[in-house]
């Protein structure tokens, strides 16, 4: 059997991993990274040179940023059914990647108070934030998963952006977006990964 490591913070887009793994099913052994500490420190280093969490050790391939490893995971247990066939798999990347870039970004730059000068918007990947939450409401209220009929891994990625976001404010509170969110958060996975995290919180 393989060797799975993860490496997070409670307080984190790990988060995210620790969902994606209670959805392979997957056996892991966790390992809870303090900021400014051992997310620093000379061994965590060698693993993230970011020094950041989340990122995984699988049978000693490295894999971080959170898209890369739902991605990744995803792949490797095919058994848990999480991505569809290869020849499937067109609006499965578009749209997990949408979430890494466009959505990402734009969230991000709203926390912070950013805005794009309206004769920059060209410049910016994502244009303007209203255009990406019309875009991402435009997908949901026409399909009630990410990529289509079926929960995949991109649900997972694209979800914890919209769970989380609309908690922090920091993704609009629109219907189709609380639709969205309301049928992930009762999926067991979810609940078993969110009380994992809060213990480990405590």
């Amino acid at each position: 059997m393989r060797q799975l490591d993860f490496y997070t913070n409670p307080q984190s887009r790990g988060r995210m991993i620790r969902w994606m793994l209670e959805e392979t099913g997957a056996d892991y052994e966790t390992h809870i990274l303090t900021y400014n500490d051992t997310m620093k420190s000379e061994d965590y280093l060698a693993i993230n040179p970011m020094g950041k969490v989340p990122a995984i050790v699988h049978d000693g391939r490295v894999v971080t940023e959170c898209a890369a490893i739902c991605a990744y995971l995803a792949d490797v247990f095919p058994e848990a059914a999480l991505a569809p066939a290869v020849d499937d798999r067109a609006s499965y990347y578009r749209w997990l990647f949408f979430a890494a870039g466009p959505l990402e970004a734009a969230t991000v730059n709203r926390a912070f108070g950013f805005v794009v000068p309206a004769d920059r918007e060209r410049a910016v990947g994502y244009g303007t934030f209203e255009h990406v939450m019309d875009t991402l409401d435009m997908r949901l209220s026409e399909s009630p998963y990410i990529t289509g009929d079926h929960f995949t891994a991109a649900d997972v990625y694209v979800g914890s952006h919209v769970i989380w976001g609309m908690k922090f404010n920091m993704v609009e509170t629109r219907a189709s977006f609380q639709d969205y969110a309301e049928k992930l958060v009762v999926r067991p996975a979810f609940i078993r990964a969110n009380q994992l995290d809060e213990e480990a919180a405590a």
